[in-house]
């Protein structure tokens, strides 16, 4: 819902449908706050599913400027909300102190606090046609000692790889899905990832939770759409409703309110989509 108010966030994925919520961790003190956190979603009956870390660069002095010390905090911020997980993105090539020990950071927070931490696929980044190297081990968790995954389907659409390859690549660490859809590459001439809805991208979105689906997969499936464009709260619900049925539909649940032989997995709204 971003740049929306958390609330609006939580209000809305109620209304759309949603079994519950992604909550990103940004300047907004309700979103570093487990009780006001805990307020919203019992006000609006949203579970809070997943904590994403403050490591976009809008975020960067959210609880400080130690990337070590955001992620204890998104961890016990996680545990104390009820949320079974964390999303984390690589660090920056100029966090340099933390990357050497990312890894081993990443598994023994997620040891401590006794939540997922889930390294997300990012995409590389490009200026005057050149790449740069802005992440470090790199963008691509698929060789990182890592126990959990994330997969970003526009982040893939960014980096040209196939969203598919990397679920099939990932194997069991892959435990988190963030919905969403691109239509080209950063060589193509795309500079921003684009979180399109799914389905209105080149992406295999389909394909991907259908093959999770067959799979017996119990993991969480969060949608993380753009919906900036949205000119009224009814045209921004209507994408929302258009995101998960989508998830409902490919990954073979049963229509809201008929829980009959749907399987594990868990459409989720993100409030800091």
């Amino acid at each position: 819902m971003y740049p929306l108010s958390t609330e609006h966030g939580f209000r809305l994925s109620r209304e759309a449908g949603f079994d519950g919520v992604e909550v990103m961790v940004t300047r907004d003190e309700r979103t570093q706050s487990a009780e006001a956190l805990l307020k919203m979603s019992e006000r609006y009956e949203q579970p809070i599913m997943s904590i994403h870390a403050p490591v976009l660069l809008l975020t960067h002095f959210v609880w400080g400027r130690d990337p070590k010390v955001k992620l204890e905090k998104s961890a016990g911020l996680a545990a104390s909300v009820g949320a079974e997980s964390v999303v984390v993105h690589p660090p920056f090539r100029w966090q340099a102190e933390y990357a050497v020990d990312f890894l081993q950071i990443v598994r023994e927070t997620a040891n401590t606090y006794g939540v997922q931490i889930a390294v997300e696929n990012m995409f590389p980044w490009k200026a005057a046609g050149r790449s740069m190297k802005a992440y470090m081990p790199g963008w691509d968790p698929t060789d990182f000692d890592c126990d959990s995954v994330t997969l970003d389907f526009s982040h893939a659409s960014l980096a040209g790889q196939s969203s598919y390859d990397l679920a099939v690549g990932f194997g069991e660490r892959l435990r988190h899905v963030h919905l969403c859809d691109g239509t080209m590459s950063a060589d193509e001439g795309r500079i921003f990832d684009e979180h399109a809805l799914p389905g209105h991208g080149t992406q295999p979105v389909a394909e991907v939770l259908a093959l999770l689906a067959e799979q017996g997969w119990d993991g969480q499936v969060v949608a993380e759409v753009n919906t900036r464009k949205a000119r009224s709260d009814e045209e921004r619900l209507a994408l929302l409703v258009e995101t998960v049925e989508f998830a409902r539909r490919h990954t073979g649940q049963a229509a809201q309110g008929d829980e009959k032989d749907a399987p594990t997995t868990d459409p989720a709204a993100s409030v800091g989509a």
